[in-house]
């Protein structure tokens, strides 16, 4: 009975030692997590609890402008001007045909890179370029390729008798979207087509051999075996694009400016109008809020929505 008792006891202290263990190991843990927290606590979630607030509150950057809390007057502003709901469509269009065009050229020139063609390197090299070049680079290249006058594309146009007239594209009630659009493709490509050729080179050869053995065709490999097996890469570069697009701003800036008419106003260009130029930081803030809860929600929809088509 008593050695019983004593194997107990050691028992028991083994036991109560081990879960000291790892409650040291677990505070070892957060201390060590603790900095990164602090860090991104300061630089990403203060800024945005910071903005919400502000939203609901008078704070106009003028002269004898009072500073006070007024409910969701800058809300219901917003809604009654109706332009907020005009900039939500401008963005989702935006994002959608980017998106989709990326991934389709993307999908192609990774299929391409991804073979045993000649100069696979300086292909691959080449194709990185536009990735390389800075935005707003980007984006004053697009302007001169658009230019009315003495623009490229106007120019090879009217060369193969397309058009008679030029052109003002970024300028166009009606081409001024895709002209941005244009731009954003150029620049992403690289992005997409790089992400989805990792993934495809991580794809082992001991699948295509057994689908070719089964006697799949090329196609049936595409689609049955190298599409599968990218899902993850896929579900993640297309929630980037999508996010990216979403805030998409240095370029419609710089090249429409949310013209012709708000023709290309999105939700980033009136969040920095209504700040920056009229001055309004708490109605700024609350299209930023707006803006910020559209996005969780988007993706929230979206990995359900991937993991339910996936399952």
């Amino acid at each position: 009975m008593k050695a019983a008792s004593g194997g107990n006891k050691k028992s028991a202290r083994r036991f109560y030692k081990k879960l000291g263990r790892e409650k040291h190991d677990r505070i070892f843990a957060i201390m060590l997590l603790l900095p990164a927290i602090i860090v991104v606590g300061f630089t990403t979630f203060f800024p945005i609890a910071k903005s919400v607030i502000m939203s609901f509150f008078n704070y106009k950057l003028k002269a004898n402008a009072d500073y006070y809390w007024n409910d969701f007057l800058n809300y219901k502003e917003l809604f009654q001007e109706g332009e907020i709901f005009t900039a939500i469509g401008t963005t989702f269009k935006f994002m959608i045909i980017t998106v989709a065009l990326i991934f389709v050229i993307g999908l192609i020139l990774s299929n391409i890179l991804n073979k045993d063609v000649k100069g696979r390197a300086v292909l691959r090299s080449v194709v990185l370029l536009p990735w390389i070049i800075p935005t707003i680079v980007t984006g004053l290249l697009w302007m001169w390729i658009f230019q009315p006058q003495y623009g490229v594309l106007n120019y090879l146009l009217m060369k193969l008798n397309i058009i008679s007239d030029p052109i003002n594209w970024v300028a166009s009630m009606k081409y001024a979207l895709y002209s941005v659009v244009t731009a954003s493709v150029w620049r992403q490509i690289p992005f997409i087509t790089i992400m989805l050729l990792a993934g495809m080179q991580g794809i082992p050869s001991d699948l295509y051999e057994a689908a070719t053995i089964d006697g799949a065709n090329s196609r049936q490999c595409f689609f049955k075996v190298t599409l599968p097996m990218l899902s993850n890469v896929i579900k993640s570069t297309l929630l980037i694009s999508i996010i990216t697009n979403f805030k998409q701003f240095p370029l419609f800036w710089i090249m429409t400016g949310g013209g012709p008419v708000n023709k290309t106003t999105t939700l980033a260009i009136m969040t920095y109008k209504n700040s920056f130029v009229n001055l309004n930081f708490g109605k700024g803030a609350a299209v930023s809020t707006i803006w910020l809860i559209i996005l969780i929600v988007f993706s929230a929809v979206y990995n359900k929505a991937f993991k339910t088509v996936r399952d």
